[in-house]
C-alpha cells in the first residue's frame, strides 16, 4: 500500500541500479548508482555516437531547465500546455467518472503539478486518494510539492525515478483493491520515436492490472510553421532551454562548452512527422569533458540531437492504444491548438 502522508515526501531513489557481485557467493545485490555517473555515461555514449551525436531529452530538465520550461509553457507560440490544461479543466470530472473509490494516481513526468490539480480535485469525493508523481528532476518534484501540497485530502508520495521504474514501484506498493490511474500528460509520449512509443506503453501496461487506466495526452498534427514556432520562439526562451543542456554538462562534468559557439535549431522531420531540436556547432572545435573522460570534435554545422516531439493523427492514437494492450474508452479534443486526451483502459 502507498504510505499515507499529507505532504509530499520525495524518495531519493537512484535512476538506475548496478548489480554488484558478492565476494562470498554467486548472488548479486542491487546498489544505487550515482546519478552523475549515469549522466556521464550517457553523455559519453551520445556524443561519440555516429553519424548523429545526441543527448537524451530527459537531461534537459535540471533545476534551470525545469524553470525555463515553465516559462516556455507561458509563451504564446507554445499552445500545447494551454490546450492540455483546457481539456483537463473542462473534462476532469468526466475523465475520472469511472474511477473506483480507492485509487492510486501515478503521474509520469509531473512537472510542476499545475495541470494535475484538476484531476486530483475531481477525485476528492473518493474514499482514499494517493498521488505519486514520478520525475527524474528533483527540481520538478519540489515545484510539485509547492503546487499541490495544500490538497489535504490527497496523500502524496513522490518518486525521483525514471518513468517505468517509478511506475513499477508504485504498482507493487498498492493494495490489491486499489485502482491505478496513470497520468501521462503534455504529449511526452511524442518524445519517443516510433515504434519506441508503442514499446514504452507496452511496458507501462505490464505494470498494470486489467481495468487500470491511463490518461494519455498527445499533440496532434497541424501546420508545419505553427509546430516549428512552438519550438523556436522569437525571444529565445526555447533556445536558452536547449543550450542549458550544454551548461549543465559544464557544471556537472567540468566540460568547456562555450555556449556562444552553438546555436539552437528546430526542424520538422517529414518522415517521422516530428519536430526535432538540435544544437549546431558554429565552428570547427574540440570540447573537453573531463567528467565523462572524453574530448569531442565538432565540424562546423554538426549538430547534437536533443529532443524529438512526434505529432499524431487521430486514427494513429487508436492504433497506438490497441498495439500497446489498451482499449480507448473516451477521447477529448482541443480544436484551438489540436491536442487530445485519451482515456485508455488496460485489457
Amino acid at each position: 500500500m502507498v504510505p499515507t502522508a499529507l505532504r509530499i515526501r520525495v524518495l531519493r531513489i537512484s535512476l538506475r541500479y548496478r548489480l554488484i557481485p558478492m565476494k562470498t557467493s554467486n548472488l548479486a545485490y542491487a546498489v544505487a548508482a550515482d546519478p552523475v555517473y549515469d549522466f556521464a555515461a550517457e553523455v559519453r555514449a551520445g556524443l561519440t555516437r555516429r553519424p548523429q551525436k545526441e543527448l537524451p531529452s530527459k537531461y534537459l530538465y535540471d533545476k534551470v531547465g525545469s524553470a525555463l520550461f515553465e516559462v516556455i509553457c507561458e509563451l504564446p507560440e507554445y499552445g500545447l500546455t494551454r490546450a492540455d490544461e483546457r481539456l483537463l479543466q473542462r473534462y476532469a470530472f468526466e475523465m475520472v467518472a469511472g474511477v473506483p473509490d480507492k485509487v492510486v494516481v501515478a503521474e509520469l513526468g509531473s512537472g510542476s503539478g499545475r495541470k494535475t490539480r484538476w484531476i486530483l480535485e475531481a477525485l476528492q469525493s473518493r474514499e482514499q486518494i494517493h498521488y505519486c508523481p514520478i520525475e527524474i528532476s528533483s527540481a520538478a518534484l519540489a515545484m510539485c510539492e509547492r503546487e499541490l501540497g495544500d490538497i489535504d485530502t490527497v496523500s502524496i508520495l513522490g518518486f525521483e525515478r525514471e518513468y517505468l521504474a517509478g511506475l513499477r514501484e508504485v504498482a507493487a506498493r498498492r493494495d490489491k483493491n486499489e485502482h491505478l490511474m496513470v497520468l501521462f500528460l503534455g504529449s511526452t509520449i511524442g518524445n519517443f520515436d516510433h515504434p519506441a512509443d508503442v514499446q514504452f506503453l507496452r511496458e507501462a501496461r505490464r505494470a498494470l492490472r486489467p481495468g487500470d487506466s491511463l490518461l494519455l495526452g498527445t499533440d496532434l498534427e497541424k501546420s508545419i510553421p505553427r509546430m516549428l514556432a512552438a519550438y523556436d520562439d522569437p525571444i529565445g526562451v526555447t533556445a536558452a532551454f536547449n543550450l542549458n543542456l550544454l551548461a549543465r554538462i559544464n557544471r556537472e562534468l567540468d566540460a568547456d562548452f562555450h555556449l556562444d559557439d552553438f546555436r539552437h535549431v528546430a526542424l520538422f522531420n517529414e518522415k517521422s512527422r516530428s519536430v526535432e531540436m538540435h544544437l549546431a556547432s558554429k565552428r570547427r572545435q574540440i570540447v573537453a569533458i573531463p567528467g565523462a573522460g572524453i574530448s569531442v570534435p565538432f565540424r562546423e554545422g554538426q549538430t547534437i540531437w536533443t529532443e524529438s516531439s512526434h505529432k499524431y493523427s487521430r486514427p494513429e492514437l487508436l492504433r497506438l492504444a490497441m498495439a500497446a494492450g489498451f482499449r480507448c474508452q473516451a477521447q477529448w479534443f482541443d480544436d484551438e491548438w489540436l491536442f487530445a486526451e485519451s482515456l485508455l483502459v488496460a485489457e
